[in-house]
């Protein structure tokens, strides 16, 4: 994507820290947009002491570090320079931080009115929960996503990565984005209002909304698929275990062709009347779930992880080993699946995933059908 840069000549004031705003001002820069990040004089950005130098980089690579001591005068009116010319500003401090020092969106759009204040908070900028702190695992909890995982009767379960982080990293430069092509159209800038438990909420979005049309909380199902199928779950393998996906009749057939069980779709124990792979498309539903379930355990069980991730895949059933991150990305390159991109900064080096597609002029094999 090293040619791809439809946001040069944007320039971006980064007042972030962390993980959330320097990963959503890390993919404007990476776009093109000049970024320069503000960091206090007295430490700088955490990352830079937490769990080592390439955490930083990895989030900031292609910004411009700057150091200020906002109470100090000059620092001050350094920022409010930068500002006064930048098209974005990204805040990610703790709400009214920036305000104290004169840099707030009401004073900052008299002197730019085409400015887009994007501010990241835990829980929004207006409210009663407005100046609570909040980390993301915190965040996991109070919006019910511990309470996804994990079966019922068991404790909470936290995601096992900064999940609502990433999230809120991303659903503000898609806001930052949309607020800039308005722009082109109006002149006039936006204020943004970011918050970690909004982006909670996006990455739960179907379930978010049952719970504000229905007030329905999802029962906690562990490893099963988001269908509901007995046949979506997780599955113990000879050498490790497999995620099948087998959300359809037509899906469970195929899979159960793989598997040499095909009689399961005809016994009345699971499906009565039988299993109808040619009906429409629907999820699939047995007569016993639990038995099921049972039933493709014992055949799997003595397959390879990758031998029937392999074979599903050639009938059109979504099947995975289950990898470490190290495993997939190995993988991933070996199948051309994964692009890296080398990111440095200083004598630091870190090889990253990228943005998360990949841009070409054109479909590479010219758009023929397959």
């Amino acid at each position: 994507m090293t040619t791809f840069k439809p946001l040069a000549g944007i320039r971006v004031l980064d007042f972030t820290h962390v993980i959330a705003g320097p990963l959503a001002t890390f993919h404007l820069a990476q776009l093109g947009a000049e970024v320069v990040k503000i960091e206090n004089r007295n430490g700088g950005d955490v990352m830079r002491r937490g769990n080592g130098r390439m955490g930083f980089v990895a989030l900031n690579a292609g910004k411009r570090s700057i150091e200020l001591d906002l109470s100090d005068a000059g620092d001050r009116d350094q920022a409010l320079e930068l500002a006064r010319e930048a098209d974005v500003l990204v805040d990610s401090l703790r709400p009214g931080v920036l305000d104290r020092f004169g840099l707030g969106d009401g004073p900052l759009r008299a002197l730019n009115p085409g400015l887009v204040y994007c501010a990241i908070s835990g829980w929004g900028n207006t409210g009663a929960w407005r100046d609570r702190p909040a980390y993301d695992h915190v965040v996991q909890a109070a919006t019910g996503m511990t309470l996804m995982a994990g079966r019922e009767g068991e404790p909470p379960v936290k995601t096992g990565f900064p999940v609502v982080d990433a999230g809120t990293g991303l659903v503000a430069a898609m806001a930052i984005l949309a607020a800039l092509r308005e722009r082109d159209t109006t002149g006039l800038g936006r204020y943004l209002d970011v918050s970690m438990t909004g982006a909670a909420l996006q990455l739960m979005y179907p379930f978010a909304c049952q719970a504000l049309t229905g007030r329905v909380a999802p029962p906690r199902v562990g490893n099963q698929g988001y269908s509901g199928s007995p046949a979506a779950d997780l599955f113990a393998t000879q050498d490790g275990w497999v995620a099948l996906g087998a959300n359809t009749p037509r899906q469970l057939a195929a899979a159960l062709g793989v598997l040499g069980r095909a009689d399961i779709a005809r016994d009345p124990r699971y499906f009565d009347p039988p299993l109808d792979a040619g009906g429409p498309a629907a999820f699939l539903r047995a007569s016993d779930p639990a038995a099921l379930r049972n039933a493709l355990a014992t055949a799997i069980r003595e397959w390879r992880a990758a031998d029937l991730e392999a074979a599903c895949a050639g009938v059109g059933v979504a099947c995975a080993k289950v990898r470490t991150i190290v495993e997939f990305v190995d993988d991933a390159m070996n199948h051309d699946a994964l692009e890296s991109v080398m990111l440095s900064d200083g004598d630091c080096s870190v090889l990253s995933p990228g943005l998360g597609y990949r841009v070409h002029a054109s479909r590479p094999d010219g758009g023929a059908s397959a």
